[in-house]
């Protein structure tokens, strides 16, 4: 299925000078870690807080720092020998509590519409459980589309983007956002499947 996570490989070669000077000033992959973690809340804070649209500039510029972040901790841990549990729990929450704080508060902005932003909340952390689940069966951690969380923050870092520049794409938002929602209910879909399969395949062989 295709995916934005499929652009990681090319995204992580570009960032990975960034990464090893980061490992050898002392930085850690948690901090990175905690770092996006904390970004995501204060530029939601932000956009709640404000309720303008020029603040939904920071959606983007958040949203692709982030990912970078992600990124950057993902390389620290494995190529720096910091992989740990704690970092692993944090990894897993930490996209999650960072998406919720960037897109609920879209929910009390026109043309936002309200239900579908909590459903895609929703559906994206039962997403991200699916795709840990593979590992808990005895598959790998399933990074399955067509709407992980690279693919979210390209929509709403999209959708930012627009709104924050005051272009005229008031009637598209909310049927993008159902759009959204769809996407990620047949992620969960091919997470699980993808999964399964995967078992299957070592028992065949």
């Amino acid at each position: 299925m295709i995916s934005v996570y499929n652009l990681k490989p090319k995204f992580q070669r570009l960032l990975r000078p960034i990464s090893d000077e980061l490992a050898r000033a002392g930085c850690t992959a948690n901090q990175v870690t905690i770092a996006a973690i904390l970004i995501s809340f204060g530029t939601g804070a932000a956009i709640y807080f404000s309720r303008g649209m020029a603040n939904l500039l920071l959606l983007p510029a958040t949203l692709f720092l982030r990912m970078a972040l992600n990124a950057i901790d993902g390389m620290l841990a494995r190529e720096h020998n910091q992989k740990t549990p704690v970092g692993a729990i944090l990894n897993e929450v930490g996209d999650v509590l960072s998406d919720s704080a960037l897109y609920l508060p879209l929910a009390t902005i026109l043309p936002f519409n309200a239900i579908a932003i909590v459903l895609i909340v929703l559906l994206a952390t039962i997403s991200e459980m699916t795709g840990v689940i593979g590992v808990q069966i005895g598959a790998s951690r399933r990074y399955d589309g067509p709407m992980g969380k690279s693919d979210r923050a390209l929509v709403f870092g999209s959708l930012g983007l627009l709104l924050g520049l005051n272009l005229p794409i008031f009637p598209i938002v909310q049927p993008v956002c159902w759009i959204v929602v769809a996407l990620l209910l047949l992620t969960v879909i091919n997470r699980g499947r993808g999964a399964l399969r995967e078992l299957q395949g070592h028992s065949h062989s």
